[in-house]
C-alpha cells in the first residue's frame, strides 16, 4: 500500500488532470488532498467536477480535506464554515466566474443556485484532517501547544506562523498545505509543507510518503517530474515528535 498526498490546487485543472494520470495509484493506495481546491486559478468548477468523477471510479481509497477556501466558500453561500465575508478578495470571484457567475451584483444565494448539487454535497462533506500511521494530514497545520482532541477547525483551516516557526508535541509528522514555498519544506520530524504555489506559477506536488517520493507539475506543463526525498528524513525519522 502507497500513500500519496497532494498539496494546494486552487482552480489549475490541467496541471492536477496530468499529475494524478502520472501517478502509479493501485487498488490498494491511498489519495490525499489538503484542501484549497478552488480559488485564484482558472477552472474551480471543473477541478470539483473532475474529484467527484475520480472519487466515483476509482478503485483507491480517496481522501479530501477542507481548506479555508472551501469553508469561506460555505460561509458565503451561508452554509457553514467561517470568513465568507472575505471569499471575494481571496480570490473568489474567479470561482464564481467559473460556475457562471459575474461578481458584480452577485450575492451568496445567487451563488448558491448556481452550484450543482453534488458540488454543495462535495464542499459539505469535506474532512478537517486525516491520521495515516505516523502522518497527521490537515490543511494548514495545528496549534503546537494543543493536543490533537483540543485542535479547532480554524486553527487547522488558518494557521501559519505560530506553526511553521515552532515544534510540535504530537506524535505525527503533519503533512500541510495552506502556506506556499517556492519548493516543499522538510522540517523533520515535526512537518512537511506540501503547497508549492501551483496557482503563482510554481508547481503542484504530491508526497509519496513510504518511498519517499516526490511528484510535481509546473504550471503550464504536462510533464510530472519524480524526485527521491528520502534523504530529507535520515536518522530523524526514528525521533519522532513526542
Amino acid at each position: 500500500m502507497r500513500e500519496y498526498v497532494v498539496g494546494d490546487i486552487h482552480g489549475c485543472l490541467n496541471e492536477l488532470e496530468y499529475l494524478i494520470g502520472a501517478l502509479p495509484l493501485k487498488s490498494e493506495d491511498q489519495l490525499v488532498f489538503l484542501g484549497d481546491y478552488v480559488d485564484r486559478g482558472p477552472d474551480s468548477k471543473g477541478v470539483i467536477s473532475y474529484l467527484i468523477e475520480l472519487r466515483s471510479k476509482a478503485k483507491f481509497e480517496l481522501v479530501l480535506l477542507k481548506g479555508n477556501h472551501e469553508d469561506m466558500l460555505l460561509s458565503y453561500i451561508g452554509v457553514q464554515g467561517n470568513h465568507g465575508d472575505v471569499f471575494l478578495v481571496n480570490g473568489g470571484s474567479a470561482t464564481l466566474a467559473s460556475y457562471g457567475v459575474s461578481e458584480k451584483g452577485a450575492g451568496g444565494d445567487l451563488f448558491r443556485s448556481k452550484i450543482p448539487l453534488d458540488h454543495l454535497d462535495f464542499f459539505k462533506g469535506l474532512k478537517s484532517y486525516h491520521i495515516m500511521d505516523s502522518y497527521l494530514c490537515v490543511h494548514a497545520g495545528i496549534n503546537p501547544v494543543k493536543p490533537l482532541g483540543e485542535q479547532n477547525d480554524d486553527e487547522m483551516l488558518w494557521i501559519r506562523h505560530d506553526f511553521i516557526s515552532a515544534g510540535h508535541s504530537l506524535p505525527y509528522t503533519v503533512l500541510f498545505g495552506h502556506t506556499s514555498f517556492d519548493s516543499v519544506l522538510f522540517d523533520l520530524p515535526f512537518k512537511v509543507g506540501l503547497d508549492t504555489g501551483l496557482v503563482y506559477g510554481n508547481t503542484l506536488s504530491c508526497l509519496e510518503v513510504s518511498e519517499k517520493l516526490l511528484f510535481q507539475i509546473k504550471r503550464g506543463s504536462k510533464q510530472v517530474s519524480q524526485l527521491a526525498v528520502k534523504s530529507h528524513w535520515g536518522p530523524k525519522e526514528s525521533t519522532r515528535p513526542g
